[in-house]
Parts: C-alpha cells; structure tokens; sequence
C-alpha cells in the first residue's frame, strides 16, 4: 500500500490558489522530497496531507482521508513543522514525556531518556525550552515526531538550524529509521543534503507539480528547469 496518495488536490485561501491540482504517490518506506522555491506551496501541501487544513481532492495518507479523519492521520504521523513549536515553559525531558503520554506511550520514562541521550539533549534536558538555543530546540522537535515510532514523518526543512555536525548525524538517523521501515516525506531547499538522502523528488512550484525527479538524475539542474532557470542563468 502507497503510505501517501494524492490526486488533483487543490487548496484555495480566497482567490489565491495555493495548490493547483497536485498528484503524486509515495510509497511505503520511502524517503521522498519535495523541493520548490519559497512559496510554492510545499508547507500548505503538508498542512493539507497532516489534517491542519482542508483542500479539494483525493487524499489518502496511510489509508485515511485527513479531510474526514485528521486525528487519526495525525495520530499515525510524525511532524516536524518549519515554524518551531516547542513549549516555551516546558524542559526537553518535560516536553518529550508530554509528547510520549498523548501518543499513548507505554513505556515513557525510558523512552524519554533514550531519546534525550540519543539526540544528545542530557545537558539541556532540565533547562527550560526557551532557554535553548535555535539548534538545539530544532533537535528536540525532531526528536519529538520520532519518539512514538510512527510509521511515516512528514519533515518541513528539518535540517534549519543545524550546524554541519548535526545534519550529518541527523541523515544517518533518517537514512536508519528508513532502513527499519518508516517512510519520510522531506521539504528542503537543501539540495546537496536532498540528493544524497532521497531516491525521488517532486518540483512543486506555484503550487503545481512541475517536475518528478528519479534516482541517478542531476537534482539541481532538474529543480532548475522546472522552476524556468537554466544552471548557466546562475553561473559567474
């Protein structure tokens, strides 16, 4: 079963429309990007897919319509949202301990302590979330969307705010929990980072799929040309 069906989904905010009639499946295990400049409409495509907003369309995420049963899409699904969202007057250990409860975590004590060491949180991990810095906040919401092992996370420019040493470690982490079965769907103008990560691309741009992108073709050159740029308009 494809973990991700959607087809000619469209999504209006009065007469702008956002999303123009989008189709694309990602199956089950994947790790699947979605490229696009700002404004494309990649953020509202996963608003759409994660139940936080309504659009028209056939969407199926993991089998379920999050337009009849968003609780339950996200009930299934891990989210790293582009916008941090972690409590403020919470700790990382109160935060995640929080998370674990909601999902219906049995085991939450020694969850949250392997994934406080894991994501390497001990030292922050009794300071209050507001305290901490850009980075180490954005390693806390990840660690947030992975901790009740989810069967796919949708990730939106996971790789903001963090330094070089972390979006190495955080590849392999992601490339790991694909290799164990869970199915990733990646935002990210990143696209040396994209490339070595993923085996298929989406170009949204306009809010329309301009281009599918497979294994083995120059990334860069492809986004390029779907969004009206030649590599040579960029060169010195």
């Amino acid at each position: 079963m494809s973990a991700i069906v959607v087809k000619n989904l469209v999504k209006e905010y009065g007469s702008v429309r956002a999303l123009n009639g989008i189709s694309l499946t990602v199956e089950e295990g994947e790790f699947f990007c979605l490229l696009g400049p700002n404004g494309a409409g990649k953020t509202t495509f996963i608003k759409v897919i994660t139940g936080q907003t309504r659009g028209r369309g056939h969407v199926r995420v993991l089998g379920v319509d999050p337009m009849r049963d968003p609780v339950e899409v996200r009930r299934r699904t891990g989210i790293v949202p582009e916008t941090e969202s972690v409590p403020t007057y919470l700790t990382p250990w109160e935060y995640l301990y929080l998370v674990c409860r909601i999902r219906g975590v049995e085991d939450a004590e020694d969850r949250v302590e392997r994934y406080i060491r894991e994501f390497d949180l001990r030292e922050y991990e009794d300071r209050l979330c507001k305290e901490l810095s850009k980075g180490t906040r954005q390693r806390l919401m990840i660690a947030a969307a992975f901790i009740h092992d989810p069967p796919l996370v949708v990730l939106d420019e996971p790789f903001i705010n963090l330094d070089p040493l972390y979006q190495r470690k955080f590849s392999r982490y992601f490339l790991k929990k694909v290799d164990e079965g869970t199915t990733l769907l990646m935002c990210t103008h990143i696209i040396e980072i994209a490339q070595k990560l993923c085996r298929r691309f989406a170009v949204i741009y306009r809010g329309q799929v301009r281009a599918m992108i497979e294994d083995g073709e120059d990334v860069e050159s492809a986004f390029l040309r779907a969004v009206g740029y030649d590599a040579e308009d960029l060169s010195d």
